[in-house]
């Protein structure tokens, strides 16, 4: 079975409400299998429109990434983040 990984792009504006939300991030994380296998870090963005901070979090499956994303745990973390920057993120399918 694939892995799942949610890829995360973001602008940090408020980096202490930023922290707590990663701090209660992980209640959902470990629910759901997730370990971070990218969490900003250095990067040089190469082409086209980046941000410095990346995150790339891998789980067992496809299934484990989408729980992590849509479940109660996360939406009370990412309550927390409302105001402390942009993200986009996405939920894909390994290979």
């Amino acid at each position: 079975m694939p892995k799942g990984y949610v890829i995360a792009h973001a602008t940090v504006t408020d980096a202490e409400k930023w922290g707590q939300y990663v701090a209660k991030s992980k209640i959902a994380l470990d629910k759901y299998e997730g370990k971070p296998i990218v969490r900003g870090g250095k990067c040089e963005i190469v082409e086209g429109n980046g941000v410095a901070r990346n995150v790339v979090l891998e789980f067992p499956s496809f299934e484990h990434a989408i729980g992590y994303a849509r479940s109660p745990e996360y939406a009370e973390a990412k309550a927390l983040r409302q105001g402390a920057g942009t993200i986009d993120i996405t939920v894909v399918e390994g290979v």
